[in-house]
C-alpha cells in the first residue's frame, strides 16, 4: 500500500508540475532569449544550447504529459484536471480514430484505445524546432574548442526526429504538402554540422510527398539528391520514382531518353524490383522499342549472379506481360531448378494462369455469340485449373504465413470451381476453406 501511495503522490506531483508546463516553459524561454541578447553571455557556448533547448522544452510543453501508445486510463491519471472538452469519431487515412480535444492539443486513438497521435494545435511558440536549430547552429559557431560538439549532435537529432514527426503527422491529416516541408527540413536539419549522419530517408519522403502533390519538378530535384547520396530506397525505387518524374515533366524526345536511362541503370542496379521492371515494360511497349533490350539486360544480370533465382522470375514476369506465357513458364520453372526453396517462381506462374481465367470470364460476360461464349468458359477453365499446380507447389515451399494464407485464398477459389466436378477438387476446396478459417 506504501508503494502505491508513492506512485499516486508521484503522479499528483507530475500533474502540478505539467499544470505550469506552458507558463513555465515560456518564462525559462524568455530568459535564455534576454540572455542570447546580452553581449557578454553571448559569446558562451552554454547560452546557445541552453537556448536550443529551452525551444526544445518549449515545442514539447503542451504534450508534456501525453505520450504515443498510452490508453485514456493511463492518461486520465497523468494529465490530472486536464480534461477534453468534445470527443468525436473521425476517419484518417481510411482508419478509424476517437479524437479527443483539448485547450491546446488534439488526441487521436485507434482502434485499440491507444493514442496514436499527438496534434499540437496552440504551441508555447511558433517555430520552436527552427528556432532551436539556429541556437545549435550558433553554438557550434562559436564552440571553437569543441567542448560541446557531441550535446550539439544530440540536440540536433532530436530536431530531426521531431520534424519526421511533425511530417508523418501532417502525412496522415492528408495535408501533403505540409508534410513535404517537414521531411525536407528534417533532412536539410540532418546536414547540419556536427551533426552525425545525413537522413537520406527524410529527403526521399520529401522527394514522396512532392511527387503525391504533383510537384514533380521539385520532386525530380529530391529524388537527384538521393542517388547524389547513394540512396536507393527499397529496390532501387528512387530510380522508377525519377523515371515518373520525367515522363511528367519532358514528353520530347530528350525526355524519352532520360525516363529510359533512369529505369536502365536502377533495373541494372535492382534487377529484382518489380516496379523498374513494371516501368520498363511500359516504356519499350508505349515507345515502340524493340523488347529485346529487356531480356538482354536480364542476360546481364544473370552473369553476374547465375545463382540468382529471382532474376528467372523477372524474366517470366516480362515474357507474362508481353503475353509469351510458354516462354513464362520455362522461366518461372527455371526458379526452383536454381532453388528448390524458392517459392516465387510458382508463386509467378500461379499467378499469370489465375490473371488469365479472370480475363476470360471478363471476356466471356460481355460475349453474347453462344459458341464463341463456351469457348471462353473452356479456356477459363483451362487457365484456372493451370494454377493449381504452381500453387501448390508454391503452398508447400514457403514458410511465410501471410503468403501461405494468400495462396490458399486462390487455391480455394480455384477448387471451388471445380468441386463438382471431380472428389480431389472437392477436397481441395475444403481443404483451403478450414485453413483460412472458414
Amino acid at each position: 500500500m506504501k508503494k502505491i501511495l508513492i506512485v499516486l503522490a508521484l503522479i499528483a506531483s507530475v500533474q502540478v508540475a505539467n499544470a505550469q508546463g506552458g507558463a513555465a516553459a515560456k518564462k525559462a524561454l524568455d530568459a535564455a532569449i534576454e540572455a542570447s541578447q546580452n553581449a557578454k553571455k553571448a559569446t558562451k557556448v552554454a547560452t546557445w544550447t541552453k537556448l536550443a533547448e529551452t525551444y526544445l522544452d518549449a515545442y514539447n510543453a503542451p504534450s508534456a504529459n501525453v505520450w504515443v501508445g498510452a490508453n485514456e486510463s493511463e492518461l486520465r491519471l497523468a494529465m490530472g484536471n486536464d480534461k477534453a472538452s468534445s470527443s468525436e469519431n473521425v476517419e484518417l487515412g481510411g482508419e478509424q480514430y476517437v479524437k479527443q480535444t483539448y485547450a491546446d492539443k488534439n488526441l487521436y486513438f485507434n482502434s485499440k484505445g491507444q493514442l496514436e497521435i499527438i496534434e499540437v494545435t496552440k504551441p508555447v511558440v511558433e517555430n520552436a524546432l527552427t528556432k532551436a536549430l539556429e541556437a545549435y547552429k550558433k553554438a557550434y559557431e562559436i564552440d571553437t574548442k569543441a567542448t560541446k560538439t557531441k550535446d550539439i549532435a544530440a540536440g540536433i537529432k532530436k530536431i530531426v526526429e521531431k520534424l519526421n514527426g511533425e511530417a508523418y503527422n501532417a502525412y496522415t491529416f492528408g495535408n501533403v504538402a505540409a508534410a513535404e516541408r517537414f521531411f525536407e527540413r528534417a533532412y536539410q536539419a540532418s546536414m547540419q554540422k556536427p551533426s552525425e549522419s545525413i537522413d537520406t530517408s527524410a529527403l526521399y519522403n520529401a522527394g514522396f510527398t512532392s511527387f503525391s502533390a504533383e510537384n514533380y519538378g521539385k520532386a525530380k530535384i529530391l529524388f537527384d539528391q538521393c542517388l547524389d547520396l547513394g540512396y536507393y530506397a527499397k529496390d532501387g525505387e528512387v530510380y522508377a520514382k525519377l523515371a515518373d518524374c520525367v515522363a511528367k515533366l519532358d514528353t520530347t524526345a530528350a525526355g524519352k531518353a532520360l525516363q529510359k536511362d533512369y529505369l536502365e541503370k536502377g533495373f541494372t542496379k535492382f534487377p529484382q524490383s518489380q516496379g523498374l521492371l513494371i516501368g520498363l515494360i511500359n516504356y519499350y511497349v508505349t515507345s515502340g522499342e524493340d523488347t529485346d533490350r529487356l531480356f538482354s539486360l536480364i542476360a546481364d544480370a544473370k552473369k553476374n549472379e547465375p545463382n540468382n533465382p529471382s532474376l528467372p522470375y523477372v524474366e517470366g514476369n516480362i515474357h507474362a506481360q508481353l503475353g509469351n506465357y510458354d516462354k513464362a513458364v520455362e522461366a518461372y520453372e527455371k526458379c526452383s531448378q536454381i532453388d528448390p526453396n524458392y517459392e516465387y517462381g510458382f508463386i509467378g506462374e500461379g499467378l499469370m494462369f489465375y490473371k488469365q481465367a479472370e480475363e476470360f470470364v471478363e471476356k466471356a460476360q460481355n460475349e453474347m455469340d453462344d459458341a464463341k461464349y463456351m469457348a471462353l468458359v473452356q479456356q477459363f477453365e483451362k487457365a484456372l485449373k493451370g494454377c493449381i499446380e504452381p500453387f501448390e507447389k508454391a503452398f508447400n515451399i514457403t514458410k511465410d504465413e501471410n503468403i501461405k494464407s494468400s495462396i490458399a485464398e486462390y487455391l480455394k477459389n480455384a477448387y471451388y470451381r471445380f468441386r463438382d466436378e471431380d472428389a480431389k477438387y472437392m477436397a481441395g476446396y475444403e481443404k483451403y476453406n478450414k485453413i483460412l478459417g472458414n
